[in-house]
């Protein structure tokens, strides 16, 4: 479990909202290490997130998986997340930077 913290306005005081079931899980592939945190009780999406994870450390394999996982994830982002709601909450950067990858 973990705790979800909130905040009344993008700028107010955090606070507790409450606690909210998470899975974690840590594979190694190839001598590559990958990690994943997802909400609930969902130990096939852990898992695969975390082989994405050590997949997408690798170069060749950044290569393939991107189109197909990074890609939309960003699409799905920049719908959600105009310019506007940018400067609204003061953030300018998302959930998928380009520092993303860890290498």
């Amino acid at each position: 479990m973990v705790m979800v913290r909130g905040r009344v306005t993008g700028s107010g005081s955090p606070f507790n909202l409450g606690e909210m079931t998470v899975t974690r899980c840590t594979v190694s592939v190839a001598g590559v290490t990958g990690h994943a945190l997802v909400r609930g009780r969902r130990t096939d999406h852990a898992r695969l997130a975390a082989v994405a994870d050590a997949l997408l450390q690798d170069e060749t394999w950044f290569g393939i998986l991107s189109p197909h996982l990074i890609a939309p994830l960003r699409e799905a982002e920049a719908l959600h997340s105009g310019p506007a709601k940018r400067r609204r909450s003061g953030h300018e950067g998302g959930l998928l930077h380009d520092g993303a990858r860890g290498g």
